[in-house]
């Protein structure tokens, strides 16, 4: 008889295995099961709301330490990109065999071939389209992910879902999770800066950088190149007035601290108040694109006079890489703002090809320039850049129309710089476009790859609400490996 067979011994065998048990859930709790994790962020340690903006040790070595995301609100298609479909171009103004009648915003009208010519790329030879010449030019240091999936195709929701993991408001953000688990790599600038578009904020707004049930702390800072931070001095008063100020200031509240020691609310607010008075010095110098030499801003486009968009937006990419050689840990930098026809943002329902021209030429000899300067500064080793968009486009036009409605079955993103293999493209949808077919990743699989280059377990990162463990991946995630080096 197999000894687990008998009765006996596998009683005996079940009451050690459950004392093991046991023993290892205490010696977990009490920090004692190993000497590395109690040395990493933990979740369940308060952090001192006297120094939110610590820095702390990620769960395992990272391989980035600060994150550039590149946001292009309105869903960018990925048809007129990154995702070259020849087939298009065979069955170009013919039906979508089997496909549906209606869309979201209305009858199917006929497969329209790529409206830009893609043509082959660096050693890799990846075909990218014509749409994006300047970015194109750098298909050998970035990994596509082709097989995206989101959980919504309505532009708040699907902003909401890449950003924060959840379709519905109220929780937190990327960014606010990042620098949450990291803290700060600077003490004079905020740890998590969001830099809208010169035209607008996207279709979900601060949502897009909140801090949801996080702290107020760990909230994305906006301010844009032409836009800077608010009140930052205060009219009619001297600086040496105002250092006088922030003093006595400090000492009623140290004062008051000493009365009633553990309340964290002053001890947050104190803290805030301490990152303001240093923001006055450091935020006007970061500010000031001026400073630059001439051959930089033309080489981001930041004194194009002929697209004042173009030149506004060079200037916030300027703007991004001072953030980052400043060690700001994570910057968010939009390209289009909030629901406009497509007008403002790349929602390209009724007339792409001409939007997508306007926004192309905004967009993309900045980024590029953004991505070379970083490199050759070299920055980029430490810097995760990330260019995302919430969903992608349908193969065919709306009916009546020159343009493609929304599409969350198979769009791509991609990643570049610290710890990012180049040259590869991952994941595949069908011939034609519709839907992710191949190594298909919800964008929680994205997310949680952006963690993982941090030094960050997705499946550790996790916080109590209402009863609750919530994460940013919520109860799903997978890194993509194959796009890591």
């Amino acid at each position: 008889m197999h000894p687990f067979l008998d009765r006996r011994n596998f009683l005996g065998s079940a009451s050690n295995a459950l004392g093991s048990i046991a023993l290892t859930s205490l010696l977990s709790r009490d920090r004692l099961l190993a000497s590395g994790p109690s040395e990493r962020f933990d979740p369940t340690e308060p952090i001192d709301p006297a120094k939110p903006y610590a820095p702390r040790k990620p769960h395992f070595e990272a391989k980035a330490k600060n994150v550039l995301v590149v946001f292009c609100a309105g869903a960018v298609s990925q048809l007129e990109t990154w995702d070259y479909k020849p087939k298009l171009i065979e069955w170009d103004d013919r039906p979508l065999p089997g496909g549906p009648s209606v869309t979201f915003q209305g009858p199917a009208g006929n497969l329209a071939r790529p409206q830009y010519t893609f043509r082959p790329r660096g050693e890799s030879g990846k075909w990218v389209s014509d749409l994006i010449p300047h970015l194109a030019e750098l298909t050998d240091q970035i990994a596509f992910v082709h097989s995206l999936t989101s959980k919504s195709n309505t532009h708040g929701p699907a902003e909401n879902f890449l950003s924060t993991g959840f379709n519905l408001d109220g929780f937190p953000s990327l960014g606010a999770w990042v620098t949450y688990a990291l803290g700060s790599l600077c003490d004079n600038l905020p740890a998590y800066v969001a830099i809208p578009d010169p035209r607008g904020v996207p279709q979900n707004g601060s949502n897009n950088w909140g801090p949801g049930f996080l702290p107020a702390s760990f909230q994305g800072t906006t301010f844009s190149a032409n836009d800077p931070v608010r009140h930052l001095k205060s009219k009619g008063v001297s600086d040496a007035s105002d250092a006088a100020t922030r003093r006595l200031l400090d000492k009623m509240q140290q004062r008051h601290l000493q009365e009633y020691p553990g309340d964290a609310q002053l001890a947050a607010r104190i803290a805030s108040y301490e990152l303001a008075g240093r923001m006055q010095a450091s935020v006007p110098q970061i500010t000031d694109i001026d400073q630059e030499p001439a051959y930089v801003l033309k080489a981001y486009g930041a004194d194009d006079t002929t697209n004042k968009d173009k030149a506004a937006f060079a200037k916030n990419c300027i703007l991004a890489r001072r953030l980052i050689e400043s060690g700001v840990r994570f910057v968010q930098l939009f390209n289009g703002a909030y629901a406009s026809a497509g007008k403002l943002n790349w929602d390209g329902h009724n007339d792409l090809k001409n939007q997508y021209d306007v926004h192309a030429s905004i967009l993309d000899q900045p980024v590029a320039a953004l991505i070379k300067d970083l490199e050759s500064r070299g920055l980029l080793k430490d810097t995760l850049v990330v260019w995302c968009t919430e969903f992608g486009r349908m193969p065919f036009f709306q009916k009546g129309a020159k343009g493609r409605d929304h599409n969350p079955d198979g769009f791509t993103c991609w990643m570049t710089g610290a710890g990012v293999r180049q040259g590869v493209s991952h994941g595949l949808t069908d011939e034609l476009g519709v839907k992710a077919i191949e190594d298909i990743h919800p964008l929680y699989d994205f997310n949680a790859t952006i963690l993982h280059l941090l030094g960050l377990d997705h499946e550790r990162l996790s916080v109590e609400h209402n009863g609750i463990r919530r994460r940013l991946t919520n109860v799903e995630g997978n890194v993509i490996e194959s796009i890591l080096s």
